[in-house]
């Protein structure tokens, strides 16, 4: 029999089984055969071909994974290996916030790289956008430019973002079609509102919300493990149609994202911008993309069809990856 990984820890899984049944199985033999070890073996969104335990019909053991669509992952730095955090996804849904927690445009240069390495069509949401507008009359205008510039960029190299509202209600109704009929994982740091995101899509999740540390502006991890969520989208957001449906992959809260299986003299590739220069440097692919003469990149920068803001992001990533040392 085939089943979908819906979630699971250690060597334990719940699997929504071809027959309709959900059933709690183990790997057989608990390890599955790879050319890698990771931190999970499985994730959320994960086909697999298990058998029945002959005893106890809603128990069973996965025998093995079917092939993958793709994969999206990051470095686990604790268990220093791979860790899979969803499978076979239409999208990968980056959220981020303008406060509370604060912008880190970082950590979505990241995701993003990762995700052009593992060809992913990423798609960035920032939720809460109602503190966003609130900085224009509070006296952050220019941290509300930053945001907004920032964005702007990931818009003009071609990635779809959407500015929302979980709370107000902002932009929900063209994310909720964004998502009709697709499998996506939502990706971000803790407190970004991913879960409150998914209750208001559908009413009757009641996903668990956590506040914020006062003290660092930092969400709690609400979310402990990633699940897959078959949701009835809000008829609400969709003009009264009804049974309009979407899968979605609520990943726990991320507070420092490391890139898996990307080196430093990689990265450029991943910054799809970078790409069409890489490898037409003096010095070729030898070019560190700093003080080089006839550097392809850094004239692009200059020139101004690299942006400094993605480019000194590059940087700062290319540091992250050369010594090890990641910034939240």
């Amino acid at each position: 029999m085939e089943g979908l990984i819906i979630a699971g820890t250690n060597n334990l899984f719940s699997v929504e089984c071809d027959d309709g049944d959900m059933r709690s199985c183990t790997i057989k033999g608990k390890v599955l055969k790879s050319d890698k070890r990771f931190y999970n073996p499985i994730a959320p969104g994960d086909r697999v071909q298990l058998e029945v335990d002959p005893i106890n019909n809603q128990k069973g053991q996965i025998l093995s994974v079917l092939d993958r669509k793709n994969t999206f992952l990051r470095w686990n730095v604790k268990g220093r290996c791979p860790q899979l955090l969803a499978c076979n996804l239409d999208f990968l849904i980056l959220v981020c916030t303008p406060d509370e927690p604060p912008f880190r445009p970082r950590f979505i240069d990241r995701a993003l790289a990762q995700a052009e390495h593992q060809g992913i069509e990423p798609v960035i949401v920032c939720n809460k956008w109602d503190l966003a507008e609130a900085m224009q009359t509070d006296g952050r205008e220019a941290e509300f430019e930053e945001i907004e510039r920032r964005l702007d960029i990931w818009q003009e190299l071609g990635y779809r973002v959407l500015k929302i509202s979980a709370k107000t209600g902002e932009g929900m109704s063209e994310f909720a079609r964004l998502l009709e009929s697709k499998l996506s994982a939502f990706v971000g740091q803790s407190g970004v509102g991913k879960s409150s995101l998914i209750n208001v899509m559908d009413n009757s999740c009641v996903l668990k919300t956590g506040s914020l540390s006062k003290k660092y502006g930092r969400g709690s991890h609400t979310t402990t493990k990633g699940t897959l969520i078959h949701l009835t989208l809000n008829e609400s957001l969709l003009e009264g149609i009804k049974g309009c449906r979407a899968d979605i992959i609520d990943t726990p809260g991320i507070r420092r994202f490391v890139l898996d299986d990307v080196e430093a003299g990689e990265l450029a590739m991943y910054f799809k911008e970078f790409e069409p220069f890489v490898g037409k440097c003096k010095f070729g692919l030898n070019c560190s993309h700093k003080t080089e003469p006839g550097c392809a990149i850094t004239a692009a920068v200059q020139d101004g069809q690299i942006t400094k803001e993605r480019y000194d992001s590059w940087l700062r990533i290319s540091e992250e990856i050369k010594t090890g040392s990641w910034e939240d």
